[in-house]
């Protein structure tokens, strides 16, 4: 006897919600175990990061209290303490502890009256383009200050070229020794103008802009109203 439609469609949706289940079963059997073991291997991953994060946490304050604890110790003159100390943070992970560490030694070193290590410490780091470039910048007119005298004039104008602008953090520092360049080059006129800016800006420290009125005004240049008020 013929089934009838509505039977018949029944039957088609019974079959066919059989065949779902079957295939469930089938893929909870075949692929169960490693669903299983994708989700344990998910949470030790996000364990260990969490435990890594931590420790990165605990250790980056452990490299920040070694650092203070060096610096004191140059405040107190022991000196093995603090090459020890400065040595072991060198390679730290975080960059900005290494990077004040290597900065730190090198100032070390030059307090010690040991200047060709302490010029090799800043041309270090201002040579390295792994450092994030305010470091480099420190580090290149720390160097430029050591080996002034021993650099000619175009050297200190072209290494200090990008810093000697205003704007920029360094131009006090790096102006004036561009523009003590300039004189030595016998680039008067330009040395007067260029000391003349370094007065005139007030985010310069205000030593510096005091001695940039007065060379400015010995190259013919009257800087006088940007002398720092009292």
């Amino acid at each position: 006897m013929a089934i009838a439609p509505d039977s018949s469609e029944s039957f088609a949706r019974e079959v066919n919600e059989n065949l779902r289940r079957d295939r469930v079963r089938d893929t909870a059997r075949a692929y169960g175990k490693w669903v299983i073991a994708g989700v344990i291997l998910l949470l030790i991953a996000i364990g260990a990061f969490l435990a890594w994060r931590d420790y990165q946490a605990k250790q980056a304050a452990a490299d920040s209290e070694a650092l203070a604890l060096a610096i004191d110790d140059i405040g107190n003159g022991n000196v093995g303490a603090v090459r020890s100390r400065l040595a072991s943070l060198k390679d730290a992970r975080g960059d900005a502890i290494s990077v004040s560490a290597k900065l730190t030694d090198a100032a070390f070193a030059l307090q010690q009256n040991d200047r060709p290590k302490a010029l090799a410490g800043y041309k270090a780091v201002a040579e390295d383009s792994g450092i994030a470039q305010p470091w480099r910048d420190l580090a290149t007119v720390r160097q430029t200050a050591l080996e002034y005298d021993a650099l000619q004039p175009q050297a200190v104008i072209d290494r200090l070229a990008p810093l000697a602008k205003p704007g920029n953090p360094w131009f006090g520092s790096a102006g004036e020794m561009t523009a003590l360049a300039l004189l030595r080059a016998g680039r008067k006129s330009e040395a007067g103008r260029l000391f003349a800016a370094i007065a005139g800006d007030k985010a310069v420290p205000d030593s510096i802009r005091g001695r940039a009125v007065q060379m400015a005004g010995s190259l013919g240049v009257d800087a006088s109203a940007s002398l720092p008020t009292p």
